[in-house]
């Protein structure tokens, strides 16, 4: 019975900041790492961010760097992603997802959604100019 909960969407002006929040309940192990993906109408779902739980370690769309930041908690199942300076084209469903924490997450699987096994349902990001 595994689920990841989002929070934190909403409208804002560009220039605007938002802070997403994952909760990840019902795991048998800890996520060796987890994500945030996002999907515009129209457009693929890409990756945005990706944080190793244990060290923390981060990794982020070039779309995104500078401006975004993801963090865990200290129970290494909760994830934030902190927006700031939000764009128009930042505009989307942003979605959280996570492993099954049995074998290590790679570096070049950072962005790939077959490498996460739970994901949350979403929560909308809207910016307007």
């Amino acid at each position: 019975q595994v689920q990841l909960q989002e929070s934190g969407g909403g409208s804002v002006q560009a220039g605007g900041s938002l802070r997403l929040s994952c909760a990840a309940s019902g795991l048998t192990y800890t996520p060796y790492c987890m994500g945030w993906f996002r999907q515009a109408p129209g457009k693929e779902r890409e990756g945005v961010a990706r944080i190793y739980t244990g060290t923390g370690t981060t990794f982020y769309a070039d779309s995104v760097k500078g401006r975004f930041t993801i963090t865990r908690d200290n129970t290494r199942t909760t994830v934030y992603l902190q927006m700031s300076n939000l764009k128009p084209e930042d505009t989307a469903m942003y979605y959280c997802a996570a492993d099954e924490g049995i074998s290590p997450c790679s570096l070049a699987s950072w962005a790939d959604r077959n490498a996460y096994t739970y994901w949350g349902q979403g929560t909308q990001v809207t910016v307007s100019s």
